[in-house]
């Protein structure tokens, strides 16, 4: 089965690092995509690390990853941030040369 995980970053300026917070999803085409980390500060830190250590594509939505982070861990997204999530995803697979349909 094809999973997708894709972190996304905040940063508030006036908190400098220890603002900084990411999330990281997962989707697996059968349902919505859930949360599969979150993190602050040095946390946030070691997550986006991890994924640039997989390769795993970042992207930098401050709002998005607000809002994601007020999830628990292993909660699918709700509705609301649908949209903002398709959009990142359907960046990761123009990334990877893919279209979201395809198999492989």
């Amino acid at each position: 089965m094809y999973k997708q995980s894709s972190p996304a970053e905040s940063t508030d300026p006036a908190a400098g690092q220890a603002g900084k917070k990411a999330v990281a999803l997962l989707y697996d085409k059968v349902r919505a995509p859930i949360l599969k980390a979150k993190g602050e500060g040095e946390f946030a830190l070691e997550i986006i690390r991890i994924a640039k250590e997989h390769n795993i594509p970042i992207a930098e939505d401050p709002v998005l990853a607000e809002t994601l982070s007020y999830l628990q861990l292993e909660e699918e997204i709700p509705e609301e941030v649908y949209v903002s999530v398709a959009t990142v995803l359907s960046w990761v697979y123009w990334l990877q040369g893919r279209q979201p349909d395809s198999s492989s």
